[in-house]
């Protein structure tokens, strides 16, 4: 970006899931109750170990675009409704436009509200 282009901080909450349907089901219910602005969902290989065998699978990366003012009630939504035992939950910071940022912070103005 531009020397003066000017950014905002949001953070990214990222899972994965092993279906398309399960996908879909943590977007709208993240969306629904205002916790993330934005939730993009994309195909991965996953490559991992799990219970001392290695592993191959087909996943969908579920990632959502939040205020870090919502983080802790994203999280305990995607762990009451995840279907994993043991799913992976990252958040990393993302530098976005004002204007972009402005949006996603507009998308969740009624967070509280939601939760309520």
């Amino acid at each position: 970006m531009a020397e003066s282009a000017a950014l905002r901080e949001i953070l990214m909450v990222t899972t994965t899931v092993a279906t398309e349907a399960e996908a879909r089901r943590l977007a709208q219910s993240v969306l629904q109750a205002r916790l993330a602005a934005c939730v993009q969902v994309e195909p991965i290989t996953a490559y991992f170990r799990w219970q001392g065998a290695l592993q191959e699978d087909r996943e969908l990366r579920v990632a959502c675009k939040t205020m870090p003012r919502a983080v802790p009630a994203l999280l305990a939504l995607l762990r009451a409704q995840h279907p994993y035992t043991l799913p992976q939950l990252a958040v990393q910071p993302l530098q976005v436009s004002l204007e972009y940022g402005a949006w996603a912070d507009a998308q969740m103005a009624d967070a509280s509200a939601a939760l309520a």
